[in-house]
């Protein structure tokens, strides 16, 4: 049976219920922080670790944060691309032994999904973990680029552990 016609319970498609939940714990965290917290409130947890509600209308590191506004549909359109596709190379991947990269792919999806439904709904995404060192700060983030994060992570140690399975095996 080729990866293509897969059922769809056998498939990577199977992690989708860890999207979900990612999904409702992003939007979850989310909902309390601005319901307990104002806009750059911030209250230490830890000597490195922060939390702070700020609202970030660009991408990662706040890139084209101070565009005009168009940025907002442009971040649309790209989460829905990938969100397609990645959701195409799921169902294509066999979840009984592809499940390190079937979970990546499902976290990724999950981030991309929980921002996105920040920008469509708000016109902007809720940030609130702010982690920093001495002087230095990472920017704020929030559970779906944690999971992004995590996501592309295991993507990394799966590709890693196919490389290494290739040159024990001679290929």
């Amino acid at each position: 049976m080729s990866s293509a016609s897969l059922p769809a319970a056998a498939s990577g498609l199977r992690w989708l219920p860890l999207t979900a939940l990612v999904i409702a714990l992003d939007q979850a965290s989310k909902i309390w922080m601005t319901h307990h917290f104002a806009l750059l409130e911030r209250v230490r947890l830890l000597p490195v670790l922060d939390v702070l509600l700020t609202y970030n209308t660009g991408a990662a590191f706040s890139m084209l944060a101070q565009a005009s506004g168009w940025q907002r549909w442009l971040f649309v359109a790209l989460a829905l691309v990938v969100s397609a596709v990645l959701l195409v190379w799921l169902r294509r991947l066999a979840a009984a032994t592809q499940g390190l990269i079937a979970c990546g792919l499902a976290l990724i999806v999950a981030g991309a999904l929980g921002n996105l439904i920040d920008r469509v709904r708000l016109g902007h995404v809720i940030d609130f973990i702010w982690a920093h060192w001495g002087e230095h700060y990472f920017p704020a983030f929030n559970v779906a680029d944690s999971a992004i994060t995590i996501g592309a992570a295991l993507l990394l140690l799966d590709a890693w552990r196919e490389s290494r399975a290739a040159q024990r095996s001679g290929g």
